[in-house]
């Protein structure tokens, strides 16, 4: 399948106007996925068949990192690698060129590696790898030292593949970690960071494969880690990050560890690494402190496996009111189940948070509509709603059990909900024993409307009357 990456359309020249730039450096493979549904077993043996397939390309290792940096507003991307001088390679620098990622190539020979998964229902049945022949670089282009010269921040992707124990490309890679923040992404296989790298991020597992620890990934163990490597590595602080139980940070072997809390998301976690490392980079390229930029690097890492991985790279981002309503479908389109919560919310409290959190956990995603103000002014009187709509929508998305807010303006939500079609709609327990106004609307594409138990007690109209009385007559 010939998709096309989403990616800026500009030249090179015309994203780089009043842009940063920001300097990938990495090994680069081809990644496809050939995708298909599995209904049967095959008949010559207990192996299920793959039909109505279709496969779509990507570029994987740096090449991936690059694709995701070139989506981040205001920066420009230079990938510095080596492409096998084969019909991977060359598919590998199309697919970069659609994606606005600028290309410096230094292989003189070798193949690419290709990385084919087969995937049914948003699930890797079988990976097989091609075999091929080690790439053979040659000296480091003038246009890369340029780059490199030029960049507010520098991210080294080693996939173990030779790149990032190129001598040349070293010395300027330690030029470069004097003038601007350099990330390191290792691999038990590839080359240690150089002298001045801001910030590394390995994995829990090349974690334990770097420091020759075969314990437990527990947190405590990955804070051992990760100061060993930072005694090892010439590098200021490490970061190790843990998957969906998100990352933690060490500054120095007397500091206390910054721990940074995922939070859950179901999806297919090909590329979330790279993800993570390219939204380190850009932060600490843009200035911001390595706490803020891990942070940061968690939740974008967990946007984008909640996302659909690396499938989110064939449609357009939107930050837009259509955004929850394309993740609901993306969740539905691989099998999840997506639930629904609906009301005011008006001055948040923990009634409010009680229903989210059981809501969240009935199903993979979780999409909250909200009455606009003008709706709450005509259900509730006109000195409601207290917070505003924006104010209330920004709360609620910031809670973890969140995953996105529609903002509807009539007093029922019975249109919002034809668009979002969840499969489970959630009241609390103030509803039990009443039939749901928007139940027969919710059954009638086969959803279920449920009552979740009511932390009692807690009542916005009531907390505001009694801030009332407390504050007497004016």
């Amino acid at each position: 399948m010939d998709a096309h990456l989403a990616g800026p359309a500009a030249s090179n020249d015309e994203q780089l106007d009043g842009m940063r730039r920001l300097v990938v450096v990495g090994d680069v493979l081809l990644d496809r996925d050939i995708t298909g549904t599995a209904d049967r077993l095959s008949p010559e043996a207990p192996v299920p068949v793959i039909a109505d397939t279709q496969a779509i390309d990507r570029p994987g290792g740096a090449g991936l990192a690059a694709v995701l940096a070139a989506r981040e507003p205001g920066w420009g991307v230079t990938l510095v690698c080596g492409l096998g001088q084969d019909t991977a390679g060359a598919r590998v620098r199309t697919l970069l060129d659609q994606a606005g990622v600028e290309v410096v190539d230094l292989a003189a020979a070798g193949t690419t590696p290709v990385k084919t998964r087969i995937r049914v229902a948003d699930r890797t049945l079988l990976r097989f790898d091609t075999a091929t022949t080690p790439l053979r670089l040659g000296p480091l282009a003038d246009i890369a030292r340029a780059r490199l010269d030029e960049a507010a921040a520098v991210l080294v992707c080693d996939y173990g593949r030779g790149i990032g124990a190129h001598d040349e490309l070293r010395q300027a890679l330690t030029d470069a970690a004097r003038r601007c923040p350099l990330v390191w992404d290792p691999h038990p296989k590839g080359a240690e960071p150089v002298l001045g790298t801001a910030l590394a991020v390995p994995n829990a597992d090349e974690a334990r494969a770097l420091t020759g620890d075969s314990g437990p990934r527990e947190l405590g163990d990955d804070v051992g880690r990760g100061v060993r490597l930072l005694a090892a590595w010439p590098v200021k602080q490490v970061a190790v990050t843990q998957g969906r139980n998100g990352a933690v940070l060490i500054a120095g072997p007397d500091s206390h560890p910054l721990v940074v809390p995922g939070r859950p998301a179901a999806g297919d976690t090909c590329g979330a690494g790279d993800q993570l490392a390219v939204t380190a980079a850009v932060m600490l390229g843009a200035g911001r402190l390595p706490s803020h930029a891990v942070a940061a690097a968690v939740e974008a890492a967990t946007s984008y496996v909640q996302a659909g991985g690396p499938a989110s790279l064939y449609v357009p981002q939107s930050d837009g009111p259509s955004a929850p309503l394309e993740l609901a479908a993306r969740v539905r389109a691989r099998g999840g189940k997506v639930v629904g919560a609906g009301g005011c919310f008006d001055l948040l409290h923990a009634g409010h948070l009680s229903l989210l959190h059981q809501a969240r956990r009935l199903g993979d995603v979780l999409v909250v509509c909200i009455n606009s103000d003008d709706s709450v002014r005509r259900l509730k009187g006109h000195d409601r709603p207290v917070v505003g709509e924006r104010e209330r929508a920004a709360l609620l998305e910031a809670l973890d059990c969140v995953d996105g807010v529609l903002v509807f303006g009539e007093e029922t939500p019975e249109k919002v909900l034809a668009e979002l079609r969840p499969d489970i709609w959630v009241k609390g327990g103030d509803y039990a024993g009443q039939r749901i106004t928007e139940a027969d609307l919710v059954e009638s594409w086969g959803g279920e409307v449920v009552v979740v138990p009511y932390l009692d007690g807690h009542s916005t109209t009531n907390r505001i009357d009694q801030l009332t009385q407390q504050a007497g007559p004016r």
